[in-house]
């Protein structure tokens, strides 16, 4: 079995030894996991081009690490846990015998469906248990899932079609959220009107069975489809290299970055990584209450607990339906002992009050865990105290949809707990701290730019149908390094505190969006000439989003063309690119080579106006002030 650490000398030891001699060390995790051919080179890679590769030569299918091989052994074992939107609603449970089942019969579809290897399948799903099985299946024929979190608007769910040309779309009829049904077929029907000329047919999933218009010919009911099926489907023999998936993550400039992971390097990381950080055990319940949509769904709901031969639940809805104790009612029920959530959750979890953790019994939990931004301090010590009862240990983990798995964090109890801080390396892990110049900042007590110096097997392989943009974006700006994007902080111990973005990206709930996509969104309005976005404290989100935005002419009604300019950004993205804060300016500061000073307009957004720097050599100097006063009003309102 993979390597699972029990002590920090054992970390120390371990961590010495992948730094040391790094292929060793991750051909040793590989050995535990079944092959269908030996690599023949551990790892071959030099980050100019980019050009990585591990496992070089071996050939497996990972889904067979997923589920065939635990079928002798734990096929009775519970493997996946689907708790549905509504309470009063039964949840389904899956052996691993029976996820085997389920998968094989989804895989049976997609071929009877034209799908082979190589085709690229979108999901635009909620989180119901057929989006796991049909992810299974994709990797069980080597086709290369792309999943769209079902919160994206139609333009969206379009862009990401065509950019990786998907021959089928799989969706539900509608989504069942809190105590709305969101329609998801109509959203599917709105994007395929926009030239998704590859779509050769859609699934249709019948989640709430209200009523949707079918198109005949391309349009098929899942449970139709399902009928009669064969219960097993050989698995395709993949390369070690072959894509996996492909999943679009927001970046500093407009269009969405279709990031490829590939089968092997993610295979063994994202099993390494959960087993871990988590400290699971065989026997314990795990929950990770992430949407399938983001890389936090693909690598620790589906893949790295399966791998692992865990017990992993999904759930569907919102943590406050239809109370503010739903997730501790869940915890309760089935006994979690590993819970991993984020911060913007557990916020505003807090904001309801603290009597609602004290109704239920949390003492199976044995490791709590935050995702998708860095936790700050009031909420980690609610998390602590108040669901952790002062004794369990929070794993604070930093890590992106580019590196696939987890990548700095605490490891259950093994590690010194600080708030606010995510912690050591993982082993295999080489982070370091530059200068903007490049200059690896050495020691303790610093501060500088987070890059990675080495690869790891889950990383990053290109951009899909763009290996330019690629080296552009992560390895052109440090000679052979991975930029992470973000600033961090290394204490006097050595441990990491990651400070936030240094692009143009907004931590939205830990969704990264880039001010780009939002700002071209703002601007399809009839009425505005420009905008720029930047990110600002948010109580509950983190950050949230405030735009400034220059209309052509006067505004008669500034609250109805809030409302348009809402509706036109839920239109081009989706609700969460909403901004949370819309001022009306004549003019945004610029430099005399026509560049927005963002740098200005986040400090105006986030009510710091007491050092904006020098703005004399500004275009405009004149215009901050103006904006100031703006700010200051729409601050005031809240």
């Amino acid at each position: 079995m993979t390597l699972k650490i029990k002590s920090l000398n054992q970390y120390k030891k371990a961590y010495k030894k992948s730094v040391k001699d790094p292929e060793g060390f991750w051909a040793e995790q590989a050995a535990t996991f079944k092959w269908k051919k030996k690599w023949r080179k551990t790892l071959q890679w030099e980050f100019k081009s980019p050009d990585v590769k591990w496992f070089v030569g071996g050939k497996l299918n990972i889904t067979e690490n997923c589920l065939d091989r635990h079928l002798k052994t734990r096929g009775d074992q519970v493997a996946l846990i689907w708790e549905p939107n509504d309470p009063s609603q039964a949840y389904k449970e899956y052996t691993y015998k029976e996820l085997h089942t389920e998968v094989c019969r989804f895989a049976n579809v997609l071929k009877a469906n034209n799908i082979k290897k190589g085709d690229r399948v979108c999901f635009y799903m909620p989180m119901v248990a057929e989006l796991a099985i049909g992810v299974l299946a994709c990797a069980r024929i080597g086709a290369i899932h792309s999943v769209v979190f079902a919160g994206f608007s139609a333009n969206a769910l379009a862009d990401r079609i065509k950019d990786a040309t998907c021959k089928m779309v799989i969706c539900s009829d509608f989504n069942a959220r809190g105590a709305k049904n969101i329609p998801v077929k109509a959203v599917v029907d709105d994007a395929l009107k926009m030239r998704c000329k590859s779509i050769e047919t859609v699934l249709v999933h019948r989640n709430t069975g209200e009523k949707v218009k079918m198109k005949k010919g391309r349009d098929k009911w899942l449970h139709e489809e399902l009928e009669g099926k064969r219960k097993t489907c050989k698995a395709e023999v993949m390369d070690s290299e072959d894509p996996l998936f492909i999943l679009y993550t927001s970046g500093s400039t407009g269009k969405p970055k279709g990031v490829v992971h590939t089968c092997g390097g993610y295979m063994v990381y994202t099993s390494f990584s959960f087993k871990n950080v988590f400290q699971y055990e065989d026997g314990d319940v795990y929950w990770c209450t992430a949407d399938i949509g983001w890389i936090t769904g693909h690598s620790y709901i589906i893949y790295g607990p399966l791998l692992s031969g865990a017990t992993t639940i999904m759930s569907e809805g919102v943590p406050t339906y239809p109370d503010a104790g739903r997730f501790w009612h869940i915890c309760e029920k089935h006994k979690v002992n590993q819970f991993y959530t984020a911060p913007t959750a557990i916020r505003a979890l807090m904001a309801k009050g603290d009597h609602w953790p004290t109704h239920y019994d949390l003492n199976n939990l044995k490791v709590l865990g935050t995702v998708g931004e860095p936790i700050n301090e009031e909420a980690w010590n609610w998390y602590y105290d108040k669901i952790g009862k002062g004794k369990t240990p929070i794993v604070d983990t930093w890590w992106q949809t580019e590196t696939g798995g987890i990548m700095i964090s605490g490891m259950g109890d093994i590690h010194p707990l600080k708030a606010t801080h995510a912690g050591f390396p993982l082993p295999g892990i080489q982070p370091c701290l530059v200068t903007p110049d490049g200059e690896e900042i050495k020691g303790n007590d610093v501060e500088g730019l987070l890059c990675v110096k080495f690869p790891w097997p889950s990383m990053i392989r290109t951009t899909y149908g763009d290996h330019e943009r690629c080296r552009q974006v992560y390895f052109s700006a440090f000679e052979d390094m991975y930029f992470t994007g973000d600033g961090a902080r290394r204490d006097e111990n050595g441990m990491y505190r990651i400070i936030g973005r240094v692009d143009d990206v907004i931590n939205v709930s830990g969704h990264r969006m880039g001010t780009a996509e939002v700002e071209n969104a703002v601007n399809e309005h009839s009425n505005v000439v420009e905008s720029a976005v930047v990110g600002y404290p948010h109580h509950i989100k983190g950050e949230g989003i405030y735009a400034y935005v220059i209309t052509d002419g006067m505004v008669k009604d500034e609250n109805k063309f809030r409302k348009e300019v809402l509706a036109v950004v839920t239109k081009e993205i989706g609700p969460i690119a909403k901004p949370d804060k819309i001022q009306l300016v004549s003019g945004l500061p610029k430099t005399r080579s026509g560049k927005i000073m963002r740098r200005i307009l986040r400090k105006i957004a986030s009510g710091d106006t007491s050092n904006l720097g020098d703005i004399s050599t500004l275009l405009n100097p004149e215009v901050v002030e103006e904006v100031k006063k703006g700010a200051k009003v729409l601050l005031s309102n809240e």
